[in-house]
């Protein structure tokens, strides 16, 4: 049997980010860890290629990978268009083909880069062992990113989407500027839908129709939808190059990143979704970075998990009030980014906010409807306690 310091089950965003951060830690004797990332052969397991998108400063970990950038972001309503310069934040597109090619070349000696499918994991007081169809493996410590069915919670919505990349025969887009959120789509009873535009080239986008809702469409509801918004968007007959499509979950679920003494969860199976919007990817740079941290100083590296608890408050709130109608989702979003700073509105959605700002913030939104949602969410909670 193999020994390992860590083993990394699943290569997707919050595996690859792992692996790559504990590239080049030392033990406290010194020594460097020795790693073994796991992933399934090529099948039904394996996880589609697929763009992650985020905002964050300038100069990040994986600027030298991006497929495009923009500085200049749009919200468009069915009344106005609302343009802002994202600063002092940059949203970014990497395609996860790129990440993983990366990460493997540089891992070095000390990563074993093992294909077989995981069939279970054992707890230990010591080591925990994992099982694949190749045989065993032990590690002192076992982080799992595979995704696994959300703990129950009083909300749950779906984020779901497809996209298509475009090519038009005519200059049609400006690459330095994205369309973050187009909320002129026929808007669901409950939930919100809206389109966005990410520009690679003047004749070059991914254009996207996305939900949040309780039920997924189909693939031909979801084409449908992008054939419509493209003729919204002035694009008719437009070459689709490649698609995209996938579903993650928007709930008020408590996570847990721990699942024994030596066994924790990664990325969106320990909480690193926020559930205001579905973005996953800022949050397991956030989980990773206090993994690599702990382990290089001698500690327990349990994930935490990447969002401050009054933001999770806040953000089953929201998700209450859209679930319930109370709130008309292009009314809340269009509203909140028509009367703050883009600037202002990314730092809450990514957990980098004040206080103060928050609540300003929140008087921008419907009032009378999320006071009502969170005297609903607080007797919730109160009633919950006391059964």
């Amino acid at each position: 049997m193999a020994d390992y310091d860590v083993a990394i089950i699943g290569g997707g965003a919050a595996g690859l980010t792992l692996t790559h951060r504990l590239r080049g830690v030392n033990d406290r004797r010194g020594r460097p860890l020795r790693v073994a990332l796991l992933e399934p052969p090529p099948g039904p397991h394996t996880p589609v290629p697929r763009t992650w998108c985020f905002w964050e400063p300038p100069g990040g970990t994986w600027d030298h990978l991006l497929a495009a950038r923009w500085e200049d972001l749009s919200v468009v309503t069915a009344d106005a268009t609302h343009r802002s310069e994202a600063a002092p934040y940059v949203y970014k597109m990497l395609r996860s083909a790129d990440v993983d090619s990366y990460v493997r070349e540089s891992a070095g000696e000390h990563v074993d880069q093992l294909c077989s499918l995981v069939t279970g994991v054992r707890d230990g007081a010591d080591r925990a062992v994992v099982e694949t169809g190749g045989g065993t493996l032990s590690a002192s410590w076992v982080f799992d990113t595979r995704p696994s069915e959300p703990p129950p919670g009083r909300t749950r919505l779906l984020q779901h989407f497809r996209g298509w990349f475009v090519r038009t025969r005519v200059d049609a887009f400006d690459p330095g500027a994205a369309v973050l959120m187009d909320l002129r789509p026929p808007q669901p009873e409950n939930g919100v839908a809206f389109g966005y535009v990410l520009p690679l080239s003047r004749r070059e986008a991914l254009v996207e129709y996305t939900e949040f809702g309780r039920e997924a469409l189909t693939t031909a509801e979801y084409e449908r939808a992008l054939e419509d918004y493209c003729g919204l968007l002035g694009l008719p007959g437009v070459e689709v190059t490649a698609a995209e499509q996938g579903v993650i979950p928007m709930t008020d679920a408590r996570f847990s990143t721990r699942a024994g003494r030596r066994v924790f969860r990664l990325g969106t199976a320990g909480g690193a979704t926020r559930p205001s919007t579905g973005y996953t990817f800022s949050g397991v740079q956030r989980q990773a970075a206090a993994v690599a941290g702990a382990l290089e100083r001698g500690r327990v590296p349990v994930p935490p998990v990447p969002h401050r608890r009054r933001h999770l408050v806040m953000d089953a709130i929201m998700l209450r009030a859209l679930d319930t109608g109370r709130v008309r989702g292009a009314e809340f979003f269009g509203g909140l980014f028509a009367a703050n700073r883009f600037g202002d509105v990314l730092a809450f959605l990514d957990g980098g906010s004040r206080l103060p700002r928050e609540l300003a913030m929140g008087l921008t939104t419907p009032v009378a409807a999320m006071a009502l949602t969170t005297a609903d969410q607080a007797w919730y909670r109160l009633s919950r306690g006391r059964a």
